[in-house]
């Protein structure tokens, strides 16, 4: 059987949400292991571990913060476990538990995470290239002129991969986990001698929730809406357990390595949180220039994963563009808010707040759609994800009422126990300033949707089990 030539690496991807069929499925669970190994060998994780430091938090209370936060990659390796059973993308599946006008909504506010990490990583990007240059001792580094240049010389190179598709990214990661882990291998031997992880006082139980919250959005949580966009491709008959652990695993392990360094080096550098002008002053002087290059090509490795899920789920709001229309329209979204980042002081603030905020959506969003799956035992109509009127999923007018009653009951409990700058629940105030706002919106909207959909969710398992009969009967006649 030949490989269709879209699903080889360098190839341009045509296919957006629409079902891969059979014949293009290929690959192998461990494809993915790489596929997240890659990705997340960057330096965000670095600043993760040193912002626990600067909540308050010791060095050992840091350790086990980040160990127990980072079992939310577990998340990432169940939502990815639909794709091959699907062969769509993870938002086309998200049509089930909410329907496909429902889920226009809930993908609305997907794709403005993913933008917003896009926005943030090529900013960091552009100033990583723009401090090389002044440490080059470039004169026109600073001038306005020249940083408009970079930010769209930067995002034309940045827009490249994505756009060509699923079969050039898995290459690239494939090599690229094991130049990123190389990297900071070196940056851990450089500051080896420079910490000090003993001594401080401890945080208090709050700043630990604080942190919690913090590890599992930015971390596991924060893919989980990807999960299946990159499974998609595999073999429907994969085994649940590899596509499991090999993402879980690709994604846990450089997370908590790096996290580790970071919170080791913050004890002893306060300013490590910053990856541009903080970590470098622990390194040796001529391993800057190679230091920021590496830092360049991993947050636009890191960026490619995120473009290319954004594309997709804005296919899925129901704009009409192709895959790589959608990335590039996404490109020059994130093109202006790189230009917020780097001309105005106050972004990396919003930002912050938009880290802390993330758990409201996301928490509720991935117990919905894992409940939806677990109560599916991941069967589902695959074409049915994309009938409307008559279709499986259509519920009343294409809206299923129990998936956004349970997701905004979600989002109500997750911000009365939410404790960041610009919102702090009621809850938080009570219990002495926690937050518990990651199990309260998974688990009041995971028990929410279960009541309201079993019943329904049942009759529609007995549907595809007999449609299933009637299939194996007709292959076994002919």
């Amino acid at each position: 059987m030949n490989t269709p030539q879209e699903t080889q690496a360098g190839a341009l991807e045509q296919r957006g949400i629409e079902l891969v069929p059979a014949n293009e499925r290929h690959g192998r669970p461990r494809d993915l292991f790489f596929l997240w190994l890659g990705t997340n060998a960057n330096v965000f994780y670095v600043i993760n571990g040193a912002i626990l430091i600067s909540l308050g938090l010791s060095f050992y209370q840091s350790l086990g913060v980040i160990l127990l936060g980072n079992l939310a990659f577990f998340l990432l390796g169940l939502t990815s476990v639909q794709g091959p059973r699907t062969g769509t993308a993870t938002f086309a599946i998200n049509r089930a538990p909410f329907g496909p006008n429902g889920g226009r909504l809930l993908a609305f506010f997907n794709w403005c995470t993913l933008v917003g990490f896009e926005g943030s990583g090529l900013a960091l990007a552009v100033i990583a290239i723009l401090t090389l240059f002044h440490a080059l001792g470039l004169p026109f580094s600073d001038a306005v002129w020249f940083k408009v240049v970079a930010i769209l010389v930067i995002a034309a190179i940045q827009v490249y991969v994505p756009t060509l598709g699923h079969a050039t990214i898995m290459a690239i990661q494939k090599v690229l986990a094991w130049v990123f882990l190389a990297f900071f291998a070196v940056v851990a031997i450089m500051i080896a001698g420079k910490v000090q992880v003993s001594g401080g006082h401890a945080g208090s139980f709050a700043d630990l929730t604080i942190g919690f919250a913090l590890m599992v959005s930015a971390g596991g949580i924060s893919w989980a809406n990807t999960g299946s966009d990159y499974s998609r491709y595999l073999p429907q008959k994969v085994r649940s357990s590899s596509v499991i652990w090999s993402s879980t695993l690709g994604g846990m392990i450089p997370a908590v390595l790096l996290e580790i360094l970071g919170a080791a080096v913050a004890t002893k550098l306060p300013g490590a949180s910053d990856p541009i002008s903080g970590l470098p002053s622990a390194l040796a002087a001529w391993f800057l220039v190679p230091y920021l290059l590496l830092l360049f090509i991993n947050l636009l490795a890191v960026n490619a994963i995120d473009l290319y899920s954004s594309g997709l789920t804005l296919q899925t709001i129901g704009i009409p563009v192709k895959r790589w229309q959608a990335t590039a329209i996404d490109m020059v979204i994130c093109m202006i808010l790189a230009a917020i980042a780097i001309f105005s002081s106050s972004f990396n603030t919003l930002y912050g707040e938009f880290l802390a905020l993330l758990i409201v959506f996301l928490a509720p969003w991935c117990a919905i759609y894992l409940v939806d799956a677990w109560m599916r035992r991941n069967r589902y109509d695959a074409a049915g994800l994309f009938t409307r009127l008559s279709g499986p999923y259509w519920y009343k007018g294409g809206v299923n009422p129990a998936g956004l009653i349970a997701q905004i009951g979600g989002m109500i409990a997750s911000v009365l126990w939410l404790n960041s700058s610009l919102v702090q629940g009621p809850m938080s105030h009570v219990f002495n300033n926690s937050d518990m706002s990651v199990f309260t919106g998974l688990i009041v909207a995971g028990v929410l949707y279960w009541l309201l959909s079993r019943a329904r969710v049942a009759r529609q398992n007995k549907a595809v089990q007999q449609e299933v009969a009637v299939e194996a009967d007709s292959a076994g006649v002919r």
